[in-house]
C-alpha cells in the first residue's frame, strides 16, 4: 500500500471522526460487499463476476478496479457532418443574419441575388447545422452508454459519468458534438489523475470556454461567468470567497478562447496587470488562479464530499467533511488513491442501500444485469432517460443534474416502471425520435402541411393568424427568410446526414436464464429473480405474493420447462413488477 495512505491509516487510529476509513477485513468479503462494490464503482455486475471476486480479497479487488490498465476504448464513428465553413457558428441566428446580410453571405453559401427570401440558404444552412449537431450528439450518447455497458474499467465510465456533472456543459449552449466529445474523452483520459490536471484541463476545454462565454471574457470588460462558477461549483462552494475574488479571478482568464477546437490565449485581450485574490497579490493568469484555489482546505473538502456523495451517502456531517478532506489534500488531490481508501473502507460498506440510482445508472445497469452485451434501439436511450431526468450532453444548468432523492417523484417512479415495461415488452408503435422530430411540433405541423399540398407561405403561417393568401404573399416578397421554412429544411438535410441509431429489441431470454439456474418452482424464481436484480431482501409479505402472482400466470407451483408452452411471457410479467419496486431503484 502507497505510503502516503498508510500514513494516513496512522492519524485515524488517532482521530474520534465518524467516518470510518480503516480498510475492511477479509473476514467480512462476503457476496453482498462484493455486489455494493460493483454496483457503486460502476453500474452493477452479474452473479457469476460478483460470485469471481468473492474468491479474491477486498485490497486485491479493489486495486484492479482503481488501477486498471487503461485500455483503448472504441472509437465513435462520426456521421461526417462537419466541414470548415462551418466554424465559428454563430452565436444566434439574428447575428447570422445581420452578418449575411453586410456580406452577402455565411457559413459557405450566398445569398440568393434574385427573388424572394434573400437570406434563406444561409438561414437554412444554420438550421442544419443546430440540427445535426444535435442528432450527432445523441448518437454519441448511445456510443457512451455502449461504453458503459461492456467496459473492463467500469470506474472510468463512472467517473466521466461524474465529472460530467461536476464540470457541467450541455450541447444546447455549446452547438457542437466534436467539442462534446473531446470533453467526454478527456474525462475518460483524466478523471482518475489528480483534480489539478483535470481542473486545468477543463479550463481551457473547448465546450467549455463556448459554455461559460470565455469569447466575452477580455481585458477591460472581463466577463465573470467562469470565474463565478469555478469558485462556486467547480472547487470551493458558495460561501467561501468574496465578490471581488470573482472579479480579479475574472480578469486571470481574460483572452483565453478556442479556436478550430485548440485552446488559444489572445494575447491582446489578456490583462497581465496586478491582481488580488484570496489575500494573493499578483499578475496571476488562470492556472495561476487555479494553484491558489488548490491551497484552500476548502476546496479539498468541496472536492472530497462531491465524491463521497457520489459514490457513499449524500448525508454527511462537518467532521466527516473536514475528515475526507483531509485525505484528499494529503493526496494531493489524487483521486485515484482517494477512491482506493474509500473503495476499502469499512464505512464504505456501512453505507448499503443510501443512494437512488440515476436515470443513466438505471438504464446501464438494468441491461447489464440482464446479460445484455448492447444498449437497445427500442426504446430509446436518449428518451429514456430524459424521461426521467437525466439526458447525457444536455444538463438543465451549470450546476447540473440534482441527484439522489430528487430523481423520485410520483410521476418519475412511474416513468421508472414504463422503461422497465417497455424493455420486457417491445413497442410496435416506436417511432425512431431521431428520424422523425415528434416532439418539434412547429416541424411537425410545416411537414404535415406541405405533405397536403399547400404552399410556402401557408405551410409556414404561424398557426392562429387568420392571414389572407394575398397579405401573405406580399409579406413574402419582401422578407428576407423564412425561420419555420429553416427549422423544416434544417431537420430534412440533417436527417439525411447524420447516421441512424441503430434500432432493434433487447434480446431478452428469461426462460433460459430460469433454465440455466435449475428453477423449478415459482418460489425459486422469485427468490432468484430478486437475488440477481435486487440489493435488499424481498418484504416475506411482498415475496409471498409475488410467487401467488406467478403460480396464478403459470398455472401451475411447478416448473417443467419442457411442458409449459409459454413460460417467456409470465416471467416478463413478475421481472416487471419486480424491477418496477421502490428497491430496485436503491444501490
Amino acid at each position: 500500500m502507497n505510503k502516503l495512505i498508510g500514513s494516513y491509516f496512522l492519524i485515524l487510529s488517532f482521530s474520534a471522526s465518524a467516518i470510518d476509513l480503516s480498510p475492511i477485513s477479509n473476514q467480512d468479503w462476503n457476496y453482498e460487499n462484493v455486489r455494493h462494490l460493483l454496483s457503486r464503482s460502476g453500474f452493477g455486475a452479474t452473479p457469476d463476476k460478483i460470485e469471481t471476486l468473492l474468491k479474491s480479497s477486498p485490497s486485491k479487488v479493489v486495486q484492479e478496479i482503481v488501477y486498471f490498465n487503461q485500455n483503448k476504448y472504441k472509437n465513435f464513428i462520426e456521421s461526417g457532418i462537419f466541414d470548415p465553413s462551418l466554424d465559428p457558428f454563430p452565436p444566434s441566428r439574428p447575428f447570422l443574419t445581420k452578418y449575411a446580410k453586410l456580406n452577402g453571405g455565411a457559413l459557405g453559401v450566398k445569398n440568393k441575388l434574385k427573388g424572394n427570401r434573400k437570406l434563406q440558404p444561409v438561414v437554412d444552412r444554420f438550421f442544419y447545422w443546430l440540427r445535426a449537431s444535435k442528432l450527432e450528439t445523441k448518437r454519441l450518447s448511445y456510443w457512451w452508454a455502449n461504453e458503459m455497458l461492456n467496459t473492463n474499467n467500469a470506474l472510468q465510465e463512472k467517473m466521466v459519468l461524474f465529472w460530467h456533472n461536476h464540470f457541467a456543459t450541455s450541447e444546447e449552449k455549446v452547438r457542437d458534438y466534436r467539442k462534446m466529445q473531446i470533453q467526454n474523452d478527456f474525462f475518460r483520459s483524466h478523471g482518475l489523475t489528480t483534480f489539478e490536471k483535470i481542473i486545468k484541463g477543463v479550463s481551457k476545454d473547448p465546450a467549455m470556454l463556448v459554455y461559460l462565454d470565455a469569447g466575452k471574457n477580455i481585458k477591460g470588460a472581463p466577463n465573470e461567468n467562469f470565474a463565478r462558477e469555478i469558485l462556486e461549483l467547480f472547487t470551493m462552494g458558495y460561501g467561501n470567497y468574496t465578490e471581488q475574488d470573482i472579479r480579479e479571478g475574472a480578469r486571470a482568464f481574460t483572452g483565453w478562447n478556442q479556436y478550430k477546437l485548440k485552446f488559444i490565449i489572445n494575447d491582446a485581450q489578456h490583462d497581465n496587470g496586478i491582481k488580488k485574490f484570496l489575500n494573493h497579490t499578483g499578475p496571476f493568469n488562470g492556472d495561476q488562479i487555479i494553484d491558489l484555489i488548490l491551497e484552500k482546505q476548502q476546496t479539498a473538502e468541496f472536492i472530497a464530499t462531491k465524491l463521497y456523495s457520489f459514490f457513499v451517502n449524500p448525508i454527511f456531517n462537518n467532521d466527516d467533511k473536514k475528515e475526507i478532506g483531509m485525505l484528499l489534500k494529503s493526496s494531493d488531490y489524487d483521486i485515484r488513491k482517494f477512491l482506493y481508501v474509500l473503495f476499502l473502507s469499512n464505512d464504505f460498506y456501512s453505507n448499503k442501500l443510501t443512494k437512488i440510482k440515476s436515470p443513466v445508472e438505471l438504464v446501464v445497469g438494468t441491461h447489464k444485469l440482464l446479460g445484455l452485451e448492447e444498449i437497445s434501439g427500442v426504446p430509446d436511450f436518449n428518451l429514456i432517460t430524459s424521461n426521467l431526468g437525466q439526458s447525457l450532453f444536455f444538463p438543465p444548468t451549470v450546476a447540473g443534474w440534482s441527484e439522489d432523492k430528487d430523481w423520485i417523484t410520483p410521476s418519475s417512479l412511474i416513468e421508472r416502471g414504463n422503461f422497465i415495461f417497455d424493455m420486457l415488452f417491445t413497442d410496435i408503435n416506436f417511432i425512431p425520435p431521431d428520424r422523425y422530430p415528434a416532439h418539434d411540433y412547429k416541424i411537425k405541423d410545416v411537414n404535415e402541411l406541405i405533405v397536403k399540398g399547400l404552399d410556402v407561405h401557408s405551410a409556414t403561417k404561424p398557426l392562429g393568424k387568420n392571414i389572407n393568401s394575398m397579405s401573405m404573399l406580399n409579406a413574402d416578397k419582401d422578407e428576407d427568410f423564412n425561420t419555420r421554412l429553416g427549422s423544416y429544411r434544417g431537420w430534412q438535410k440533417a436527417i439525411q446526414k447524420v447516421k441512424p441509431i441503430p434500432r432493434f429489441a433487447p434480446k431478452i431470454n428469461l426462460t433460459k436464464l430460469i433454465k440455466m439456474n435449475k428453477c423449478e418452482s415459482p418460489q425459486e424464481i422469485i427468490d432468484f429473480f430478486s437475488h440477481r436484480f435486487l440489493n435488499v431482501s424481498l418484504d416475506k409479505n411482498l415475496r409471498e405474493k409475488l410467487i401467488f402472482t406467478l403460480e396464478n400466470q403459470l398455472g401451475t407451483n411447478e416448473i417443467n420447462i419442457d411442458k409449459i408452452v409459454d413460460l417467456e411471457q409470465p416471467l416478463r410479467t413478475i421481472l416487471h413488477l419486480i424491477l418496477s419496486l421502490p428497491e430496485y431503484q436503491l444501490s
